[in-house]
């Protein structure tokens, strides 16, 4: 088992703190990202890539692919890590399922990934217009997988149920921080409402995942902890990243935490059962997200890593 790396009290202080140099990203060049720019700018859709600050939207974006942000660019929650907009979201726009279908149509992509903001104002959520979105997706691109990364929907069942009832082929969840620092990372989320969820989406059949953010002021014991309750609650995927401050008005970056922790938390994730583990550094919800379809793939490449290592 790899060890852990000792972390002082000072590194855990709340300053401003300089990047190290693995965080290091490249400017967003090339024709295939000027590509996707049009698309986005022409369907006039949102992606969570430019909403939220994301440090892989070059290598996304040059790759051809994108995260659509569905139901408007404001969010109803004030979460002190995210850069996403908050306050009071437009009408909902009913054509945007066939322009996000369109889209992902004219990038002739293989895998998709959509997310949303949270519209607590609506009664169902927001999720109507998930499940048209996702049919729409299906109907015009039937080689496409797709995973979609929603809401808690306050935990109301059928808001849930009702995206899984349109089969997308990976449904995430983010649970973001520990449990003890969820109330200040999330505010109006809930740990356990969270694990609920992924729960439900289990019990419904679906292949699930979540993401945790590191560097708020989470313990090492919290983390495995976290994941451990993951995995209890039936997820089959998590990724693990840094958190990066987006603007001074936001949650501080703690620390910045080492590759080498990343790779501790990942061996963990294996050793209890997780299926899929994508821990590093710059690593966001939907980065790699297209090898998260398919089951064993990641718990087969650790494996083959340990066999080499052991030899």
């Amino acid at each position: 088992m790899t060890e852990l790396p000792v972390i002082t009290d000072n590194e855990l202080t709340a300053t401003r703190i300089k990047k190290p140099d693995w965080l290091r990203v490249k400017l967003p060049i090339g024709e295939s990202y000027k590509h996707v720019r049009g698309l986005v700018d022409t369907h006039k859709l949102h992606t969570i890539c430019e909403s939220g600050n994301c440090p892989n939207m070059g290598e996304c974006w040059g790759a051809g692919t994108a995260t659509f942000m569905i139901l408007g660019n404001t969010c109803t929650r004030s979460c002190g890590f995210c850069a996403v907009a908050t306050g009071k979201p437009d009408p909902v726009d009913w054509d945007e399922p066939q322009r996000v279908a369109e889209a992902i149509h004219l990038m002739k992509v293989k895998h998709a990934v959509i997310t949303s903001v949270d519209r607590d104002e609506l009664k169902d959520g927001g999720s109507v217009i998930w499940y048209n979105t996702i049919k729409a997706v299906k109907a015009l691109n039937t080689d496409t997988t797709l995973e979609t990364l929603i809401p808690d929907f306050k935990g109301q069942k059928e808001n849930i149920l009702r995206v899984a009832d349109a089969a997308p082929e990976v449904i995430s969840h983010n649970i973001e921080t520990v449990e003890r620092l969820t109330r200040q990372v999330r505010i109006q989320a809930k740990y356990w409402r969270s694990m609920d969820v992924i729960k439900t989406l289990k019990e419904a059949g679906i292949r699930t995942k979540s993401g945790i953010m590191l560097g708020l002021g989470e313990r090492k014991e919290e983390v495995i902890q976290t994941l451990k309750d993951l995995r209890d609650n039936g997820c089959d995927v998590v990724t693990i990243g840094q958190y990066l401050q987006p603007s001074k008005r936001h949650l501080p970056v703690h620390r910045f935490v080492h590759p080498d922790e990343f790779a501790f938390y990942r061996d963990q994730g294996y050793e209890m059962g997780l299926d899929y583990v994508e821990s590093g550094p710059l690593v966001r919800s939907s980065y790699h997200s297209e090898k998260h379809v398919f089951p064993n793939m990641g718990r087969k490449i650790w494996e083959e890593e340990r066999l080499m290592m052991s030899r």
